[in-house]
């Protein structure tokens, strides 16, 4: 079998490709969209037919990936982490439809929220919806753990989670592929019912779901992708999970450590592993990245007076990713401090890139709205949330996905006026659509300033599955036509924007304001590939 070097993203998609999906399902958000990127990309998918477009948001590619598992076929579902608070309805109640093809979640949690609003752990996700779930340490367990994964969740008619985080998702390997496996036929659930979740009904799913608890927990203890290396040291015993055990190894000459290590890559945490461990040495000491997830439960499991380290008591940071470094710290290994950058040197922040649209548009919004103050200005998730950086100071928050509508029309709600939104094309249809609608029902006084680039700019420059819907989205929504208005983001059109923002803004109900501009990045790589299809 061939070698591909292969990102822990690409290594995913791979593996869901050889494991016979039909399906994959995502929304662009880093560090996971790499998944679907490559699917889109493999000649074989394209042979195979696997559907491979973006869904509109991660709760609709959940749900369609789990009708693809009701259909009887494997389908995988990709997302960030903050993607499956999105997801969280579907996600949970998949747990107790149960699957018919095999399902597989894959969640990139984002430690050091290098491009993301928070630094949650999924795992904990898995521990609530009571699913088992994997954690590879490398790229070859990712293509491993998700080609077998689907397997796995038919043998136990569950989904199963697959987390990563984000140095596993964007650093490359040589990997080991194994054989295709072919995609299953079309077939409904034996038990017709088994999808719907009427109280009487999910009752007894649930139970069903209660009773396979021992027999993932078995399956955890008993797991290859979990295992325990002995060591002469018995002061101080390791458990290290996912990403953080190759951070202990980079520590050892040789990857001999010596000291007693459980490596852990497929939950519930396997509490036999643990035990032998924590009876065999004096202490404890858990590496993970993100929260205290093992940590919590060990002292939850074994609380007999030994001390366990990590996270919760300052051995390590509370916050932020682990590295070598840090473990070695935590071990009190020799190690080479990290070079600080001279205090005269100074930052350099992100801006938004020369020529970018939303440039014109903050200039021309806080030209218009300076008789009032820009801190009415609620913004979103995209790179028009640099807008809130020098020189524009224009909006006021970020929050989630869809928020800055809500958030204007709660803040009209409490009498402020004028209150603004200022959304992305892509942001709206993920998340903005159903905010428009409240506020259309209520009349809020709410100016929404959609800033439509022709893409999901930020994670790479995705099609939009919004491009040429939005005006009659509004309409639908409800907004006056004559309160739809549109122009062209460029300094040319400066005093038009800001006369047309005015108006708009002196509006005592609810107003759409379009910027309608491709995506400088998007529009330079178009002509490029043009150029080249030119060529060829």
């Amino acid at each position: 079998m061939k070698k591909l070097l292969l990102l822990g993203d690409e290594a995913i998609a791979q593996g869901a490709i050889d494991g016979g999906i039909s399906g994959i399902y995502a929304y662009p958000g880093t560090p996971s969209t790499e998944i679907m990127e490559y699917v889109q990309r493999s000649k074989i998918a394209k042979e195979k037919n696997i559907h491979r477009t973006w869904s509109t948001n991660e709760k609709t590619a959940m749900e369609a990936a789990l009708g693809m598992s009701y259909a009887g076929k494997r389908a995988v579902v990709c997302m960030k982490h903050v993607g499956l608070n999105v997801a969280a309805d579907p996600f949970m109640n998949s747990a107790i439809t149960g699957v018919n093809g095999g399902l597989v979640i894959v969640v990139a949690d984002d430690p050091s929220m290098h491009s993301s609003q928070n630094e949650q752990d999924s795992r904990y996700f898995g521990k609530f919806a009571q699913i088992p779930f994997f954690e590879p340490s490398n790229q070859q367990e990712a293509y491993d753990i998700t080609r077998e994964a689907f397997d796995f969740s038919e043998k136990f008619n569950t989904p199963v989670l697959i987390r990563i985080t984000t140095r596993l998702a964007h650093s490359r390997y040589a990997v080991q592929l194994s054989g295709q496996l072919p995609q299953r036929v079309t077939s409904f659930p034996e038990n017709p019912k088994q999808f719907i979740l009427l109280p009487s009904i999910a009752r007894k799913r649930y139970k069903s779901l209660l009773n396979h608890q021992k027999d993932f927990l078995e399956e955890a203890e008993n797991s290859k992708y979990n295992k325990f290396y002995n060591g002469e040291d018995k002061s101080t015993g390791i458990v290290a999970s996912g990403i953080a055990y190759n951070y202990l190894m980079e520590n050892y000459n040789g990857g001999k450590c010596p000291y007693p290590v459980v490596k852990i890559s497929h939950y519930p945490v396997p509490e036999n592993l643990i035990k032998k461990l924590y009876d065999e040495t004096e202490s404890l000491l858990i590496l993970e990245e993100g929260y205290p997830f093992i940590e919590e439960q060990i002292k939850g499991l074994f609380n007999l007076g030994k001390p366990v380290h990590g996270r919760l008591d300052g051995t390590l940071p509370r916050d932020g990713e682990l590295n070598p470094n840090l473990v070695a710290k935590a071990l009190g290994i020799q190690y080479q401090q990290a070079f600080n950058i001279p205090d005269f040197i100074a930052n350099r922040p992100p801006e938004l890139c020369p020529g970018c649209g939303h440039i014109d548009v903050y200039n021309a919004l806080n030209e218009a709205i300076e008789e009032y103050g820009n801190e009415r200005v609620l913004s979103d998730i995209g790179c028009y949330t640099l807008g809130a950086l020098p020189p524009f100071n224009a909006i006021s928050s970020c929050v989630d996905m869809g928020a800055s509508i809500t958030m204007a029309k709660g803040v009209a709600d409490a009498g402020v006026f004028p209150a603004v939104a200022v959304i992305g094309d892509s942001t709206f249809m993920h998340s903005g659509i159903t905010g428009l609608i409240d506020a259309v029902n209520d009349n809020s006084p709410v100016t929404i300033i959609i800033l439509d680039n022709a893409a999901v700019a930020m994670t790479g420059g995705q099609p939009t599955s919004g491009e040429g819907k939005i005006e009659q989205i509004c309409r639908a929504a409800g907004v006056a036509p004559d309160h739809i208005r549109t122009f062209v983001p460029l300094r040319k059109n400066h005093n038009q924007m800001v006369e047309v923002l005015r108006e708009e803004l002196h509006y005592k109900g609810v107003s759409v304001v379009i910027a309608k501009r491709e995506c400088v990045r998007v529009l330079q790589r178009n002509k490029k590939l043009k150029k080249q299809t030119i060529k060829t």
